[in-house]
């Protein structure tokens, strides 16, 4: 059974920083994204940042230039910096990562980790 473990959450003040980790325990093969989403209160779920298996890097507009998304592939981990943050930041944040194995599809979630932005 794979589970993805989220780390880093916390409060920091506006323009802070902070690192979110994502590992993947158990044996996981075939993956072809990993990523970050976030869900305010009130709000849907959106997805914050992505990484392809072919390295093809996405961002939400409101985080460009703000979070870096990046892998470590030999430890099935994915990593969010976040810089710049702002109150609007503030949300649960969750990992995911899809892949196929034996020619099935996977969607693995973590149970998310708190980022709050607060003075």
């Amino acid at each position: 059974q794979v589970q993805l473990a989220e780390s880093g959450g916390g409060l920091v003040h506006p323009g802070g920083s902070l690192r979110l980790s994502c590992a993947a325990s158990g044996r996981i093969f075939g993956i072809y994204y990993m990523g970050w989403y976030r869900q305010a209160p009130g709000k849907q779920r959106e997805e914050v940042a992505g990484i392809t298996s072919s390295d093809t890097i996405n961002y939400a507009d409101s985080v460009k230039g703000r979070f870096t998304i990046s892998r470590d592939n030999a430890k099935n981990t994915v990593y969010l910096q976040m810089n710049s943050l702002k109150s609007e930041d503030t949300a649960v944040y969750f990992c995911n990562m899809k892949g196929v194995t034996f020619g099935s599809g996977y969607d693995y979630w973590g149970q998310g980790t708190q980022v709050t932005v607060s003075s």
